[in-house]
């Protein structure tokens, strides 16, 4: 686990890189996780923004945003995000399955709908 200044300064580290390049995805994708490890899923977002902006056709990016709108328990966003990842080809449905950021919406009975339409990965919750 990281310490909160080891946060801190991988933020900062971040934070520094994208001042000089702002597109440099390969910054803005650990600045993102940092972000999310600390609890600050705004600044999250944020980042999860740009990087769709950056990468519309990368099926991780929108499976990242759709954790994140979990996280701050926006669940049609989320929905929508993950719908999108999987379209784009994202299929680590187990993965999915034990992902803590997804808990907000693995309660929700479109999170089994969606696992069944698209995977042969057995549901978490019987409703």
């Amino acid at each position: 686990m990281f310490k909160k200044n080891d946060l801190d300064f991988e933020i900062s580290f971040y934070e520094n890189l994208i001042k000089e390049k702002p597109d440099f995805v390969e910054a803005l994708i650990p600045l993102g996780n940092a972000y999310t490890k600390k609890g600050d899923y705004k600044k999250g977002l944020e980042i999860d923004k740009r990087l769709i902006e950056l990468r519309p056709d990368d099926p991780i990016v929108f499976y990242n945003l759709a954790c994140t709108y979990s996280l701050l328990n926006m669940r049609d966003s989320s929905f929508k995000s993950l719908e999108k990842a999987i379209s784009l080809g994202y299929d680590d449905f187990e993965y999915m399955n034990q992902d803590q950021d997804l808990n907000n919406i693995k309660t929700d009975k479109r999170f089994n709908e969606l696992i069944s339409k698209h995977s042969k990965t057995p549901q978490i919750n019987k409703e």
